[in-house]
């Protein structure tokens, strides 16, 4: 796998990785317009295509051992090469988005007004201005209107009285609209990297400080007045916020909002497809920390059918986020219902497509899908794959892993060490990661609770392990509805491995004892 991994991400190189997300329709979509430009049948440029194709790995020394170019020359010949085969992808079929199509009206227009056919110009200019305002874009009807504006002043077309009132009225509701979508996308963005920093609110402190943050920089509307563009950056605003301070219940109803605006305007879905499977996701994501199995069910179905159907636009970029959060939460499915059997299917179409070219999953989604498996193996009792699993995670070295999965999957892995009897490992394991935990940054108190079992587990007289076990589930059960702290029950079910301990029965059963009654 690491292997894998190195050919799919090491390499920095543009134009390879260009090449190399090529399906073979656009391969021969890029030949074929470089056919028709003639006289490029033994151009450089296209040798050098021909031979970073047949390549595994980019090789600089070895494209110039070629003969093909010159070192001197490889630069130019290279940026000229991923020049043409952007053009090339943007004159293929499917990649003429709603986008890309009023871009190109709007370039024509220019042509024609430039060239003095002012009328032409206009007449293009209206009908891509509609289609730009049908689909919510905005950002190029000012544009539209902005140039409308410029022909009109050249006072040769001979208007109407009232247009120069009509596009001055059109400018400023578009420019008050963008300045408003703006605004709540950079809400959303400011909230998402606060995320990524600092992860979620860990006290009342942090979260005073977010909702602060949140309330000073929500501008003042009218929701009655907002379009679609608006409302969209206004709910995801309003998720990450509500992930933020780990409120998942108005994670679920901005979330169910997000999908719904989508759902009564399906021309968005087409227009917006990584949006809308953006919004799944997190749909899903909140009703998996909500542990609403139906609703959850029934969103998983939903997004199940759009990767098996055939109505929702293919791409590169989709179909490895259809892979990934569909996966992502077949794996949720089965831990929110207990069901940790037969996973072997599951494992090996993950791992395969892990393993394909057609799907650019990074190695931070990697290493999440390694620990959900061995999870996954852990609940089945399967402790020696949990361990294999688990120490990709813990020998991944290179990369920057979200702290909590890097800390659990050290827990998961010595729990799983010690349910297997390695009891030969168990003392250098208790050492390691006793160290990794007391290096860790801002701990949780459930993983402090950890460390301290943890470095202790040595010294436990076998016959008084179940009394330790009671003890610890004691003091993570106060924890279990701190809004700090539940989310550490996530990463691994603490509670539930301990009380399978304690009553002498399978993780499993208890899991899905608990799951039955909170079916909803």
């Amino acid at each position: 796998m690491r292997k894998i991994i190195t050919t799919l991400n090491d390499h920095n190189d543009s134009l390879f990785i260009l090449i190399k997300s090529l399906s073979k329709s656009e391969k021969r979509q890029f030949k074929l317009y470089v056919g028709r430009l003639g006289g490029n049948s033994d151009a450089k440029f296209l040798q050098l295509f021909d031979f970073l194709e047949k390549e595994k790995t980019y090789d600089e020394s070895a494209i110039l051992k070629s003969g093909i170019v010159t070192k001197t020359q490889l630069s130019n010949l290279k940026a000229h090469l991923y020049r043409q085969i952007l053009i090339s992808l943007r004159l293929t079929p499917a990649h003429q988005n709603i986008r890309v199509q009023i871009r190109e009206q709007l370039d024509f227009a220019t042509i024609l007004y430039q060239k003095g056919l002012y009328k032409q110009s206009l007449k293009i200019l209206d009908k891509a201005k509609g289609m730009a305002l049908e689909n919510e874009e905005k950002n190029i009807a000012y544009e539209i209107v902005e140039l409308e504006k410029v022909i009109e002043t050249q006072y040769i077309t001979r208007s109407i009285s009232t247009r120069a009132d009509e596009l001055a009225l059109q400018a400023k509701e578009l420019s008050e609209q963008n300045v408003m979508a703006s605004k709540l996308s950079n809400l959303s963005l400011q909230l998402y990297s606060i995320m990524l920093k600092t992860g979620y609110v860990k006290s009342d402190v942090e979260k005073k400080y977010i909702t602060d943050y949140f309330d000073g920089h929500m501008p003042i509307y009218d929701y009655d007045k907002l379009n679609f563009r608006e409302k969209l950056w206004l709910y995801k605003a309003h998720l990450w916020y509500s992930f933020l301070i780990q409120d998942f219940l108005s994670c679920y109803k901005y979330a169910d909002r997000y999908i719904r605006l989508f759902d009564d305007n399906p021309i968005m879905i087409k227009q917006n497809p990584v949006f809308y499977l953006k919004g799944m996701h997190y749909l899903l994501e909140s009703l998996f920390y909500l542990k609403h199995e139906s609703k959850f069910k029934a969103a998983l179905d939903k997004l199940t059918n759009l990767r098996n159907g055939k109505i929702f636009p293919r791409g590169d970029n989709l179909d490895t986020l259809l892979f990934l959060y569909t996966y992502s939460n077949q794996f949720n499915y089965r831990f929110m219902i207990g069901k940790f059997e037969e996973g072997d299917t599951l494992v090996n179409e993950v791992m395969e497509g892990l393993k394909s070219p057609k799907y650019r999953i990074d190695d931070h989604h990697i290493m999440v899908f390694y620990y959900k498996i061995a999870s996954l193996y852990f609940g089945a009792g399967d402790n020696k794959k949990c361990i294999e699993y688990c120490s990709r995670i813990i020998q991944n070295n290179s990369l920057k892993t979200n702290e909590d999965l890097a800390c659990f999957a050290r827990i998961l892995n010595l729990v799983a060490h010690y349910e297997a009897g390695k009891d030969y490992h168990l003392e250098s394991l208790l050492r390691s990661t006793y160290k990794y935990l007391i290096k860790m940054d801002d701990l949780h108190e459930v993983q402090k609770e950890m460390i301290k079992f943890v470095r202790n587990l040595g010294d436990i007289y076998p016959s008084e392990l179940k009394r330790e076990f009671k003890k610890l589930h004691t003091i993570l059960l106060t924890y279990e509805n701190d809004p700090y702290e539940r989310r550490a029950f996530l990463y691994l079910d603490l509670l539930s491995w301990l009380e399978s301990k304690i009553e002498n029965r399978p993780i499993s059963e208890v899991i899905k004892e608990k799951a039955k009654k909170l079916v909803r």
